[in-house]
């Protein structure tokens, strides 16, 4: 009987040491594409304040990334968009590295990618069917924070 007891418990703690194991992996995978997240929410910030037009995200009628990022929706209260990505973009990546360790991290980064991805999900819609034209750059970010989000969801549900 403690033979089977001890088997019991080295199976569950080799089954938490994996568990373990693949959050580390998703917590890093959260993490790059946090970064790129702030790598490309910097670049929108750069392309809201700048004064000339940009050829790369110029493409066509329907793809130009200086009518979004220079239209009246592109800030909120005085405060750009991007500058918030680049912020919440920030915020991920924190929760997803320093403090991954921690009990309450799992709920607050899922809490935290819904919320982002709630607001991407607004601001493509305000692309889509007020501004009538769409950025490559909204729409990568929409890709990233997506697969933040659903990263976040299987952290929370293996915590």
């Amino acid at each position: 009987m403690q033979l089977a007891v001890s088997a019991i418990g080295n199976q569950a703690a080799e089954g938490s040491a994996i568990s373990a194991k693949d959050n580390r992996a998703l917590f890093l995978a959260v993490a790059v594409l946090a970064v790129a997240g702030m790598a490309v929410s910097g670049v929108s910030l750069q392309r809201h304040y700048a004064k000339s037009a940009s050829a790369f995200c110029d493409v066509g009628e329907k793809f130009n990334c200086d009518i979004v990022n220079r239209s009246e929706y592109s800030s909120v209260m005085g405060i750009p968009v991007a500058a918030m990505g680049v912020a919440g973009y920030g915020a991920l990546l924190a929760l997803a590295t320093f403090y991954r360790s921690r009990a309450e991290t799992p709920l607050r980064l899922l809490a935290a990618a819904v919320a982002g991805l709630a607001f991407a999900l607004y601001l493509t819609y305000i692309e889509g069917y007020v501004l009538d034209t769409w950025c490559i750059l909204c729409l990568s970010s929409l890709g990233l924070i997506a697969g933040i989000t659903l990263l976040a969801g299987v952290v929370k549900v293996r915590a």
